[in-house]
């Protein structure tokens, strides 16, 4: 093997290893970003993400929930814990009590945040038809698809990139040779 076709393997494969590695460097920091609604039940649903990209959180969320009723009682503070739903939904871990509650939800890892709104907890009886119809189905199935291309899209959109690397360099080694078979002639 000639010495420019092992410098060019050698640069070759040294960019994969970096383009391979790459997922690393767009690890996620900064600011996170708190959204607050009331589950329609008796807890409330906490999405994080980072405030830059809107791309969810998933490291390690710290954070409590603290609420205080329009009549003047206090509930919390309380943990926030995953929800199995999603990766980056949390809920209280205890219920609120029935009410209309001002909410406030503070976090310290990954980083600070904070925010207040206002919910309404109470039992309420979940009707089966929305549960299952439409409109529910097309939710989930687009939740579905964003979480499929957030979780595959970076290392499908890397292996495209090395197998087009691969392929230009593969080309141009044949025409090198070929060029070279034919000057030899």
């Amino acid at each position: 093997m000639n010495k420019t076709l092992k410098y060019v393997l050698t640069v070759l494969t040294a960019g994969l290893v970096l383009m391979l590695g790459a997922p690393a460097a767009f690890a996620h920091s900064g600011p996170i970003k708190l959204e607050v609604t009331g589950d329609g039940a008796d807890n409330v649903n906490v999405l994080v993400t980072y405030k830059k990209d809107g791309h969810p959180v998933t490291e390690i969320l710290n954070a409590t929930l603290a609420a205080t009723s329009s009549d003047g009682r206090s509930f919390g503070p309380v943990p926030l814990r995953s929800a199995p739903e999603g990766q980056n939904l949390y809920h209280a871990a205890e219920p609120l009590p029935n009410g209309d509650w001002r909410v406030t939800v503070t976090a310290t890892e990954p980083s600070k945040a904070h925010t207040t709104v206002t919910v309404k907890a109470g039992e309420i009886a979940a009707s089966p038809v929305a549960a299952t119809g439409p409109a529910s189905v097309q939710e989930r199935s687009a939740a579905q698809h964003a979480a499929d291309e957030g979780a595959m899209g970076m290392p499908v959109k890397i292996g495209i990139i090395a197998l087009v690397a691969l392929l230009a360099v593969a080309a141009w080694i044949g025409l090198v040779r070929r060029n070279r078979a034919s000057v030899r002639r």
